[in-house]
């Protein structure tokens, strides 16, 4: 593939006159530093700069810089530059993105990787929104910006910037111009100790000091308090920038970190099957696999070992959350160290095995797996083994996420690399009887196999007398369900990322149902009230009107004695048969996490059982009144598990069907809300209703357990209220969480949610709300 120059000239030198004299010099240097279709995109993204009438400038500043970016990061970027100034072509001028161009050199040279560079180009035009007064004098600074600060740091700073000075357009200026105290204050406290760029060289040097080979390095974004080194595709990503330890510098604890990681490069010769393990499981192997390659390198080179040690020796910040962690910060240091002891005879017996036994096994992977276990069976034993985050808040600063160690699912690259959505990842098919039992190959398949059949009817088994699900005592599950999810930190809809699956849950007595009604005779007569004062009224005549549909015969008598008596008549002498009713859909999304299991305070009652006695007594007041409506529940164990629970449909009438499903109700897992009022909300739109209300009844916030930040499933909440209300559903809570105050606000609005704080009441609550919400 040859790129010839003559093709675009003409092109580029009609468009900007100035460009033809430095033309051929830029091609030269770009061809020297790019492939092929590198070089072909570098030249159809100035052609097609020039053709955003932007001004000359702009093209002069992409075609000599962006062959100085491509050296610094691989020419990959440069489709993302593109794209990144034809967003910022609607929003600034030409000479804005000039200095973006002129930028990025210093930015790629700075960053050192190319996802780095995409974060800086995020950012400018998130600026360009939030602050585009800012962008000319900060876009002049970004050397001096950039030396002192990571890409997060940098990000941290515009946004005070851009939040502080939204309105003193003159004041936003100076502090991004560094021309304000604020600005410089901002700028040092967001300042880093050691940043990986300066001392990138030297951790080459040194690694290939010790082993005589060359080890790829590049920073990655450690804004986080959790994130830690890890080894992808032979390349060892680092955090962008570390403070020291104590009195340890951070090009001492860049050494530790980069150090350990080309251990693991050189001494994991074989990856460690993660089948059947739990993450505990894994994190404790993973510690015994660290010792073990520290020991193969401490035996080649015992300064490394007296590195790593004065890291485990520094003084701790902070407290653990739980004692194992302390335990496990005290064990790393004595497999590290054959002289440490601590005060629990069993983990010293087992740090005392692993050295009598390391030398025999210093290459034999398996040996961290039987080490490790045995040291989980430990914890295990005593009950003292706490979550994976807890685990992982180990304060061990240096060592990776082990991610090198384990082998997973194989991916073939036949396959490609290109996303698939979920629902174009399986197929499923509806089958006869013959064709599933002369074709099918595995009757047993799980929910993630490639293919599932099914059948209308239960497939029955004459020997054993039951259904296949039955005996493998299986509820059938439906369709997945895919929905999107907002990520409020990009600002985008992550497509196709829930699945949900509707399931069954058990049945029991109906009779429950019955005597909770009986219970609560009280609240019922109270329901009655409710009832008779919400049933619609049917044909409602409306007298006393001027354009009625027919004469209303008293009020035209009255006209006639007013005109002779000489009198002014009254001209409403009309009347119109109006139709009233309530035009009203209702579905009744009931919250069945792990925490509706735990019993209210003050009463012998869990939450699960107040929300039961709630829904039915809710339920008898609908049924009364008419409307359609429908009781759903929800609970979540991950995105890739969202279950939920039909007890009633709309179609369905409240008998003993429906009274047993909500008799067999039962909590469990987690809360992941977003993805269940979307699916609520199919249900309602299907109906001919022209007022829809979604009624959800929750105990706490929006929670999930592959989800670790608090904010992200909240966001996503909001977006789907927004979402419902935008199509026409109305969504309301019922919070019994008496701290919802901080949060549930900012999901639901300002006058829909309720907040119960005396629990036992929910269940008088519940229905006189409802009155409240349709009347």
């Amino acid at each position: 593939m040859t790129i010839n120059l003559d093709d675009y000239s003409d092109c580029l030198a009609k468009a900007a006159p100035e460009i033809r004299d430095n033309l051929e010099a830029t091609f030269q240097e770009a061809s020297r530093v790019m492939s092929p279709a590198g070089l072909q995109e570098y030249m159809e993204g100035a052609k097609g700069l020039c053709s955003l009438g932007r001004g000359h400038d702009l093209v002069l500043a992409y075609l000599d810089e962006m062959p100085m970016v491509a050296r610094e990061v691989g020419e990959d970027v440069i489709r993302d530059v593109i794209a990144a100034a034809m967003k910022l072509s609607s929003m600034t001028s030409g000479e804005i993105i000039a200095l973006m161009f002129s930028s990025l050199p210093t930015a790629a040279r700075r960053l050192g990787d190319a996802e780095l560079v995409r974060g800086y180009l995020q950012l400018i035009h998130q600026m360009s929104a939030k602050a585009p007064r800012g962008l000319r004098p900060m876009l002049r600074h970004v050397d001096e910006l950039l030396t002192k600060l990571t890409l997060g740091g940098l990000r941290r700073w515009v946004n005070f910037g851009a939040g502080a000075y939204h309105r003193d357009l003159a004041k936003q200026v100076e502090y991004f111009d560094l021309k304000t105290a604020d600005s410089l204050k901002v700028l040092q406290k967001e300042r880093r100790g050691t940043l990986f760029v300066d001392v990138q060289r030297k951790l080459n040097f040194y690694l290939r000091a010790f082993w005589g080979r060359d080890f790829f390095l590049r920073p990655a974004e450690a804004d986080s308090s959790s994130f830690k080194p890890y080894i992808d595709t032979h390349i060892v990503h680092l955090p962008d920038a570390v403070d020291d330890v104590g009195d340890i510098k951070g090009l001492e604890v860049y050494r530790a970190i980069a150090a350990h990681a080309a251990a693991h490069l050189c001494y994991t010769t074989r990856s460690i099957s993660a089948e059947q393990l739990s993450p505990a499981q894994m994190f404790f192997i993973g510690l015994i696999e660290d010792a073990r390659v520290e020991y193969c390198a401490g035996q080649e080179f015992p300064g490394l070992k007296r590195l790593w040690k004065s890291l485990l020796q520094a003084e701790k910040q902070g407290e653990v959350e739980h004692p194992t962690v302390a335990r496990i910060e005290e064990l790393a240091l004595m497999l590290l160290e054959p002289g440490n002891r601590c005060d629990d005879e069993q983990v010293n017996a087992f740090a005392g095995k692993f050295h009598a036994n390391i030398e025999a096994n210093r290459d034999n992977g398996g040996f961290s797996w039987d080490m490790g276990m045995e040291l989980f069976n430990i914890f295990a034993a005593r009950k003292d083994v706490p979550s994976l985050r807890i685990l992982e808040s180990a304060r061990l600063q240096y060592r990776d996420d082990n991610r090198i160690v384990w082998e997973f699912e194989e991916f073939s690259w036949e396959q490609g690399a290109e996303y698939v959505p979920a629902s174009q990842r399986q197929v499923r098919k509806t089958v006869s009887v013959m064709e599933m039992v002369n074709e099918l190959d595995c009757e047993l398949a799980g929910d993630d196999a490639q293919e599932v059949w099914r059948l209308e009817t239960p497939f029955w088994l004459d020997q054993e007398g039951c259904t296949i699900n039955e005996l493998e005592g299986k509820e059938p599950i439906s369709d997945p369900y895919h929905y999107h999810e907002w990520d409020y930190q990009v600002q985008l809809h992550r497509p196709d990322w829930v699945t949900l699956h509707e399931r069954r849950q058990s049945r029991a007595d109906p009779g429950i149902i019955d005597d909770i009604l009986v219970e609560h005779r009280p609240i019922a007569h109270r329901i009655r009230q409710i009832i008779d004062m919400l049933q619609p009224e049917g044909v409602q005549r409306v007298r006393n009107m001027e354009d009625g549909d027919e004469i209303d015969i008293n009020a035209a008598v009255d006209a006639m004695i007013s005109i002779r008596m000489g009198e002014h008549p009254n001209p409403r002498i009309t009347m119109r048969n109006v139709i009233k009713n309530r035009d009203l859909a209702v579905v009744v999304l009931l919250d069945l996490s792990e925490s509706t299991n735990e019993k209210v305070e003050g009463s012998d009652k869990t939450v699960l059982e107040l929300t039961r006695e709630a829904c039915a007594l809710v339920a008898t007041a609908i049924n009364g009144i008419g409307d359609p409506f429908a009781i759903h529940g929800f609970a979540s164990d991950g995105r890739h598990d969202v279950q939920y629970y039909r007890f009633k449909d709309f179609n369905e009438k409240f008998g003993d069907m429906v009274k047993s499903r909500l008799a067999g109700m039962q909590g469990g897992l987690s809360t992941r809300m977003g993805a269940a009022m979307r699916h609520a909300a199919q249900h309602l739109l299907k109906q001919p209703e022209r007022r829809k209300l979604l009624l959800l009844v929750t105990d706490g916030e929006p929670a999930d357990i592959d989800e670790r930040d608090p904010q992200y499933l909240r966001h996503d909440t909001k977006k789907a209220v927004e979402e419902l209300y935008s199509r026409g559903v109305m969504s309301y809570c019922l919070t019994l969480d008496a701290n919802a105050d901080s949060y549930v606000k900012r999901i639901f609005g300002a006058n829909n949610y309720t907040i119960i704080d005396q629990v036992e009441r929910l269940p008088e609550k519940l229905p006189v709300l409802f009155a409240t919400l349709t009347s």
